[in-house]
């Protein structure tokens, strides 16, 4: 029977913990990064010009069929190799930020779709400007519509992570490789490190289902606005969907 649990991880323990930390600086300043550019293309796709509609569509399709693993390749090797040299964070975060802000905006642009049309009607009706209907009025909504798709694609994107090993990125994986090659344990090694991402993504997972199940339910996203956005949902009933 084979032998486990013979890593010294106490001697690890400290790299351990960094490389646990660079993972969550990638996610949070990449998922960031990603969905204020997908925000951004979302809106882009429902411009009223062509031409910036067909920009917007041809940077979606192109980042949503090509493989991450080759983005990053790109963005650290390639760009490198054409005069601009980017860090290893920087190279790995804007990898992630183009990747994920392609699904992003498809997710936003839906959502902002499926607002019913109503609403904005009644919103102008009001005298609400344009930005103050999509501020008000269009963006709370489809931003509860985003949400499942959206909180998704955080879990995915810590999960994607780990593909920045391929540019030794000191991330979990990082990490995971060094004690391997260190200490010739693969299978303990590489468990532990699946162990740990899981033990990342699991409570995280189950946070946002519970953030999402709240916001269904009414919870309002910024408790200071309460009262003007109760006022802005009574003068827009008679004007909602039936």
């Amino acid at each position: 029977m084979i032998a486990l649990f013979k890593v010294p991880w106490s001697d690890y323990e400290p790299d351990l913990v960094t490389a646990l930390i660079k993972t969550v600086e990638f996610t949070i300043v990449s998922f960031a990064g990603a969905a204020a550019l997908g925000l951004v293309v979302a809106l882009l796709r429902l411009s009223r010009l062509r031409a910036v509609r067909l920009l917007a569509a041809v940077y979606t399709e192109v980042f949503k069929n090509v493989p991450l693993l080759a983005i990053i390749f790109l963005t650290y090797f390639g760009l490198a190799s054409a005069g601009l040299r980017l860090g290893v964070f920087e190279a790995g975060a804007l990898s992630l930020v183009l990747f994920y802000a392609a699904y992003l905006s498809e997710i936003f642009r839906a959502a902002i779709s499926g607002v019913h049309g109503g609403q904005r009607e009644a919103a102008e009706a009001l005298g609400l400007g344009r930005r103050s209907t999509f501020v008000h009025v269009v963006l709370p909504q489809a931003l509860r519509l985003a949400l499942p798709g959206t909180n998704t694609m955080l879990v995915d994107l810590l999960k994607s992570t780990s593909l920045l090993v391929t540019i030794s990125a000191a991330e979990l994986m990082s990490e995971g490789q060094l004690i391997a090659s260190e200490t010739f344990r693969a299978l303990e090694v590489y468990a532990v490190i699946a162990g740990l991402y899981f033990a990342l993504c699991y409570p995280l997972s189950q946070a946002l289902l519970w953030f999402e199940r709240k916001i269904v339910a009414g919870v309002p996203l910024v408790p200071r606005r309460r009262r003007r956005m109760r006022a802005v949902r009574a003068l827009l009933k008679e004007g909602g969907p039936a």
